[in-house]
C-alpha cells in the first residue's frame, strides 16, 4: 500500500516508519501523501492508544525533497507546495498519542513532522536543522505556529533566520524535546514511554491531548497556515532566493565531498 513508508502494528502500538534510508528518508511529494493517508488509516483503528513515528537508518528525515515538486507555474503547484500543511495537519490529528522517535539529523521538514507529534523522545548525537532561509524559502507546512508553540517567539526567529543547526540538549532545554537518552538506548526508552502511555484509559489521555491542542491553536494560530503554499511558492519563484538556493546546494555537495 506504501512505497516510502512501513507501518508496524503491535496490540494498541504502532510504528509509522520512514523508509528510504538509503536516502536519509526524505519528504518527498509521494511521501507526504502516503503519510496523509497512513494518518487517516491509524486514526480509523480504535484500537490504537499510542503512534511512534519513525525513520529508519541512521536519520529520522533529511527534509523536504523539492526535486520531484512541480514548478511554481505548472499545473498542481500549489497543491504540492500545500501537501506538507496537509501532512503535519493528519499526524496532529491522528487519535492515538504520537511519539516522535528521533536520531541523527532532523532537517527542515523532518523538524515539522517532529513537531506535529504529541512527545519527542531524541537520541543524545541527534541534531537538528532548518535551512529553508538558505534554500531561498521560508520555512512553510505549519513550521512557524508550531516552533512559537513549543519553543516560543524569540527563539523561533533566531533558529529560523539563522538555519544554524543545534543539538539535543539545546532541544531539550528550549522544550522541544521531552527526553534525550543514549543512543543504544532509545529504542528501550520509546518501548518504556509507549508502555506508559498505551496503559492509560483512551479517552481522558485522547481529550487531554485535543484540550491542549485546542488551547496551544487559538494561541499560535495554525489555521493561517494555509497561507504558507503561497510563501513558498513566492520563494521558489524569486530570483535572489533562486541564486540562495543554488549557492546552499553547491556548497552543500562540496561539504560531502570531502
Amino acid at each position: 500500500m506504501y512505497q516510502t513508508l512501513e507501518i508496524e502494528r503491535d496490540g494498541e502500538q504502532a510504528t509509522l516508519w520512514l523508509n528510504r534510508p538509503q536516502k536519509l528518508n526524505p519528504l518527498s511529494l509521494q511521501t507526504l501523501e502516503e503519510l496523509v493517508k497512513a494518518a487517516a488509516e491509524l486514526s480509523a483503528d480504535p484500537a490504537l492508544k499510542v503512534v511512534i513515528i519513525a525513520g529508519r537508518g541512521r536519520c529520522f528525515s533529511a527534509g523536504a525533497d523539492l526535486t520531484g515538486f512541480p514548478e511554481p507555474q505548472e499545473a498542481g503547484a500549489r497543491a504540492a507546495a500545500d501537501a506538507g500543511r496537509r501532512m503535519a495537519d493528519a499526524v496532529e490529528g491522528i487519535n492515538a498519542i504520537t511519539i516522535a522517535r528521533l536520531q541523527g539529523w532532523c532537517v527542515g521538514g523532518g523538524l515539522v513532522l517532529a513537531a506535529a507529534c504529541d512527545l519527542r523522545v531524541a537520541a543524545a548525537d541527534a541534531r537538528f536543522s532548518i535551512p529553508e532561509v538558505d534554500l531561498g524559502i521560508p520555512l512553510a507546512w505549519g513550521g512557524i505556529p508550531r516552533l512559537v508553540r513549543e519553543i516560543g517567539p524569540a527563539l523561533t526567529k533566531e533558529l529560523v533566520i539563522t538555519c544554524r543547526p543545534f543539538d539535543a540538549t539545546e532541544a531539550l532545554s528550549a522544550g522541544f524535546l521531552n527526553r534525550v537518552v543514549a543512543p543504544g538506548e532509545l529504542d528501550s526508552h520509546i518501548a518504556e514511554l509507549a508502555a506508559t502511555v498505551a496503559a492509560k484509559p483512551a479517552f481522558p489521555a485522547q481529550a487531554t491531548k485535543r484540550h491542549v491542542d485546542a488551547v496551544t491553536a487559538n494561541q499560535v494560530g495554525l489555521a493561517r497556515s494555509w497561507a504558507d503554499a503561497d510563501s513558498l511558492l513566492a520563494g521558489l519563484s524569486d530570483p535572489e532566493c533562486a541564486a540562495a538556493r543554488q549557492h546552499y546546494l553547491e556548497q552543500t555537495l562540496k561539504k560531502r565531498g570531502r
